[in-house]
């Protein structure tokens, strides 16, 4: 079993290299799309923007390979944070009321909007830990306990189309998606490598898809 992490410039490549490994993957970083024909799981990490990220995806030739793997193949593709926000159709990160959307990757039915604070306690971009709420199950969250605390660093959220897709949800900012699954792809908005032992499980139920 061969993990590919996704190395398009925007990523914490290390860090998830290295908890992928203490969690038992054959996994390495690449920066050539068709390495994803070798996978049997694909990791999208990202920290940065919305439109950084496709721009450099488009540039590397990432986006047509992995909507061939995720969704022609159903390899198990993991995004996480931007990664996550990568998946779905389109983001206003950057764009004024009115422009026209960035496009995404199209792997996950939904838009990318900014958090908006409820009160002058939650403050933008959302940083630290908070509880990941689970909505449904899914495999991802396997003996994770609910309200589990894992560790987020964004603005922005997204908001799927369809709420068969939303897993967890986050109490900040009213509510956001914190987790999001369909078919074989799934998102998380959170870091599981900066989430001590319980990013660490995810991470493993992740490879038990792979």
């Amino acid at each position: 079993m061969t993990v590919m992490i996704v190395d398009y410039g925007m990523g914490n490549l290390g860090s998830a290299l290295r908890s992928l490994e203490i969690c038992g993957a054959d996994a390495m970083i690449s920066s050539n799309p068709a390495d994803l024909q070798k996978a049997s799981g694909i990791v999208v990490p990202g920290v940065g923007s919305f439109g950084d990220g496709m721009e450099n995806l488009r540039r590397g030739g990432w986006v047509e390979a992995l909507r061939a793997e995720a969704l022609g193949n159903h390899i198990p593709c993991l995004g996480i944070c931007l990664g996550m926000q990568l998946l779905a159709d389109s983001s206003m990160e950057g764009k004024a009321d009115g422009e026209t959307p960035h496009e995404g990757l199209g792997l996950i039915h939904g838009k990318v909007i900014k958090l908006v604070p409820h009160d002058s306690s939650e403050k933008i971009p959302h940083v630290g830990w908070n509880e990941v709420n689970r909505k449904t199950s899914h495999t991802i969250l396997n003996d994770i306990d609910d309200h589990k605390d894992f560790y987020f660093v964004h603005s922005y959220h997204f908001v799927a189309y369809s709420q068969d897709d939303v897993i967890a949800t986050t109490p900040y900012c009213g509510k956001f998606t914190s987790v999001i699954a369909s078919g074989s792809i799934t998102g998380v908005q959170f870091h599981p490598e900066k989430s001590q032992l319980a990013g660490f499980r995810l991470l493993r139920n992740f490879l038990q898809q792979c």
